[in-house]
């Protein structure tokens, strides 16, 4: 039988795509997926004001915890919790670092009694104020005079720097978290002139290192105030204003109206010393932000922003100075707009 010879139809050549074509292709993708992520990088989404932690009045819920617990009861101090060594002093109290069914927890005993009812103050501030902006509060025990709070290894405020120099928190020491600090530490200022309990003043912040002792840094970089022993009111309705201890303050931290206005050849007295409200904490806050902005790269963009903000916070006049609000929106906006040209400078790069 004889063979047909093979088909010599051909199908249409086959082509090869060149490299550098490939080459192209891959990093258009590239592009295409770093533009779309730019925004989840560059603008995050605003924290939310609900506390995640929120538990009813009187409970707590810390770490991993996925219930709330009740406030820890003075038998539970007494026998449930361990203290381990001694990590800060104030006038008021010692602070222990200490352990809890295997967390570790913040123990606060009262140094003297002559302070008892400062310590009894700041409890009382804890219980009625907690929030998002508070310190979290485990437990108390007024017949031992201690105080349980949350405990937050990165510490105060005062060691920033020495933790933003830490290599592995190289990553987060940028203008954008900084910026971000400077708002938590507004936002809960402004916290306390709206609280539960009416207009609070942060008193204990005669200068900058004390001011910056008051406050925590959280393992996510949040701040949140610890420090509530000296909070008055004010009650402009019942014409109640405040005096920020009975000593005479000096230097630029304090506001004007908190320094002696008779000159130095009438010596002090408190009784003559004219009481404020709370402006005295918006004056403030050009210096405190400046220290939580450090000296990065970026740092001084985001002062040249804030500088009109600022310098309306340091009017002569307290009742010319913006509120607490006022500065915390200007700093979202200025957030934002320099965001928002990282994003497009960055894009058009791409």
């Amino acid at each position: 039988m004889e063979k047909k010879p093979p088909d010599g139809r051909k199908g249409p050549p086959r082509r090869e795509v060149p490299p550098v074509v490939g080459l192209l292709l891959a990093m258009a993708l590239m592009n295409a997926l770093l533009y779309l992520c730019l925004d989840r990088f560059f603008i995050s989404p605003p924290r939310s004001a609900m506390d995640p932690r929120h538990c009813p009045y009187g409970y707590f819920r810390v770490g991993q915890m996925n219930n709330c617990s009740a406030w820890l009861s003075c038998e539970e101090l007494r026998t449930d919790v361990r203290p381990l060594k001694r990590v800060g002093e104030g006038a008021v109290k010692r602070v222990f670092l200490s352990e809890w069914k295997e967390r570790k927890v913040a123990l606060s005993r009262l140094t003297s009694l002559e302070m008892k009812d400062d310590f009894l103050h700041g409890l009382q501030m804890l219980k009625s104020l907690q929030s998002k902006h508070v310190v979290t509060l485990l437990g108390f025990c007024e017949d031992d005079n201690t105080i349980l709070t949350e405990y937050h290894p990165l510490g105060s405020l005062s060691s920033l720097e020495e933790t933003f120099n830490l290599s592995k928190y190289q990553n987060v020491n940028t203008w954008q978290q900084r910026l971000q600090l400077a708002m938590d530490y507004v936002g809960i200022i402004n916290y306390l002139h709206h609280s539960p309990l009416g207009t609070l003043v942060m008193c204990d912040s005669s200068d900058l290192p004390k001011t910056l002792s008051q406050y925590l840094l959280t393992s996510n970089f949040n701040i949140v105030v610890n420090d509530l022993d000296a909070l008055p009111l004010v009650n402009r309705s019942a014409g109640m204003f405040v005096k920020c201890g009975h000593r005479e303050l000096h230097g630029d931290f304090v506001a004007p109206e908190q320094l002696w206005p008779y000159g130095e050849d009438t010596p002090f007295h408190d009784d003559l010393m004219p009481s404020y409200d709370e402006k005295i904490d918006i004056w403030k806050i050009p210096d405190v932000s400046s220290f939580l902005l450090g000296h990065v790269e970026g740092s001084d963009m985001v002062r040249f922003h804030l500088f009109d903000i600022h310098k309306a916070c340091k009017s002569q006049t307290p009742a010319e100075r913006p509120s607490a609000q006022a500065v915390l929106d200007t700093y979202q906006k200025v957030l934002n707009a320099l965001r928002d040209t990282v994003v497009s400078q960055t894009r058009e790069m791409l």
